[in-house]
């Protein structure tokens, strides 16, 4: 529950997914569920001469078992509150969180 509360925060925010076949998919989060599955609207592929199929779609559904990471912009991220729920999330899950350029990165194993 610890990442669908947090990702609940960032609805009508930019995000950067990395799926699992490695697209990476930029867009507006407008809703996630329990299972973390994306709903995103004004979809842009970041590699579209790589998939070019993909360049007429503006809204996009993901389910969660195929995300690899999710991307937000670091401006948008309450370390300080995000430290406080991971403390208490421990004995579920260890979320890692890493730094990568302007970009946290949220990284957990939804297999578990």
């Amino acid at each position: 529950m610890l990442f669908f509360s947090f990702f609940k925060t960032l609805t009508n925010q930019t995000v950067t997914i990395e799926l699992k076949n490695d697209i990476r998919i930029r867009g507006t989060l407008k809703s996630v569920d329990q299972y973390l599955n994306i709903k995103l609207d004004d979809v842009d592929v970041l590699d579209l001469d790589k998939y070019p199929h993909l360049s007429s779609v503006k809204n996009m559904f993901i389910r969660g078992s195929v995300v690899r990471y999710v991307m937000l912009p670091r401006s948008e991220v309450d370390i300080g509150l995000l430290e406080d729920a991971t403390r208490r999330g421990m004995l579920e899950q260890t979320p890692l969180f890493l730094k990568f350029g302007e970009y946290m990165i949220c990284c957990a194993r939804l297999d578990v």
